[in-house]
């Protein structure tokens, strides 16, 4: 009996240990836009059709939109604003002007 028990517990700190590992080594994630968007933000700016603007460089999170460039209000959605540069639909931190997220 004492095996048994002994054989259990030495199983369960092995799982328990390998689990540990396994979620130390997965956990870290570093968001440097702050919060993601909602999803209502992200399909009301899938919907809209407005033009596509052309500017030079890489648009991706970070970038700062052009003043020349027209951001577009969300509805309901004051912390977020949106356009469409280069053929890419972009969600903008209005007050920074930055890409917090590219719609693929």
């Amino acid at each position: 009996m004492k095996k048994v028990v002994l054989a259990t517990f030495a199983g369960g700190c092995l799982l328990a240990s390998a689990a540990t590992g396994f979620a130390q080594s997965t956990t870290t994630i570093v968001e440097t836009t702050g919060a993601a968007p909602p999803d209502e933000v992200v399909t009301y700016v899938q919907r809209e059709r407005v033009p596509s603007v052309r500017v030079e460089g890489d648009v991706r999170v970070g970038y700062a939109i052009p003043s020349s460039v027209e951001l577009r209000s969300i509805p309901s959605h004051k912390n977020y604003s949106y356009t469409v540069i280069n053929d890419r639909r972009v969600i903008v931190e209005p007050s920074t002007r930055k890409v917090i997220r590219v719609i693929e």
